[in-house]
């Protein structure tokens, strides 16, 4: 099986299509397709602060859903947004804001198409990907490797919002454990949901969500060539939304 695995996308549509020819997909009118039979692996986060998350939600189901042609992973963001849908109390803040403003400007009728879709790509997702023939499991937060293979509400936790402490920084922002220096696995663990300058590697883990939505780069990480493509975002740069690590 060979896969590219592509970081939080958070509605910035055009970049996303922009990696897809780099990594040599070609655009059938509904869809990406690897003339090779490459399998994108949609880590989560697809909406939210971004400007086209509708757009990415729409080219996101008809490659999981209907053509079966990728897969997904679900994110925090994607959460939220659908205890949005099911009318749930969320506040909309941190990103949702954008998502709801961008569906509330459509007509009813293609709001309930779009939502219909998200909720369908949702419930059809398993919490995280288990890959043994690319050797990879593909969690949006990342896992533990004592986690894999539960689907209990503590791992639920972990996956969409990672190894958090329950305390918060100066700023806000949850504060969350390092785990992935405490990951010895042999399979790869190919997450996102940090925005990273780079691509971050520890022991057999890679974080690639290198923050498209705050004007850095959309990566994706190759298996089994072990390699990341990256495009630039045409975003603002937002230099204090990206997390450094003193290990690095």
């Amino acid at each position: 099986m060979k896969i590219d695995v592509i970081g939080d996308v958070h509605g910035c549509y055009h970049e996303l299509c922009h990696l897809f020819e780099e990594l040599g997909y070609q655009n059938n009118q509904y869809a990406y397709i690897h003339p090779d039979g490459r399998i994108p692996v949609f880590v989560g986060d697809l909406t939210d602060r971004g400007p086209d998350s509708i757009k990415v939600i729409q080219l996101v189901y008809e490659m999981v859903v209907s053509q079966k042609v990728a897969k997904y992973v679900p994110g925090n963001h994607c959460n939220k947004l659908y205890r949005f849908f099911l009318e749930n109390k969320v506040q909309h803040q941190h990103g949702l804001e954008t998502t709801v403003a961008e569906y509330e400007a459509l007509d009813k009728s293609t709001q309930e198409i779009v939502r219909k879709q998200f909720m369908t790509l949702y419930e059809e997702a398993p919490l995280y990907l288990q890959l043994p023939d690319a050797n990879a499991i593909v969690a949006h937060a990342g896992i533990k490797k004592s986690y894999i293979g539960r689907q209990d509400k503590k791992v639920k936790t972990f996956v969409l919002y990672g190894d958090i402490t329950g305390e918060f920084d100066e700023e806000g922002r949850p504060i969350r454990r390092d785990w992935a220096q405490q990951y010895h696995g042999d399979e790869w663990i190919v997450y996102g949901h940090t925005p990273v300058i780079s691509p971050r590697i520890v022991h057999k883990t890679i974080n690639i969500d290198t923050g498209c939505v705050f004007g850095n780069k959309l990566s994706a990480f190759r298996l089994p060539e072990q390699t990341t493509v990256s495009v630039p975002s045409k975003q603002p740069f937002m230099e204090e939304k990206f997390k450094s690590f003193p290990d690095d």
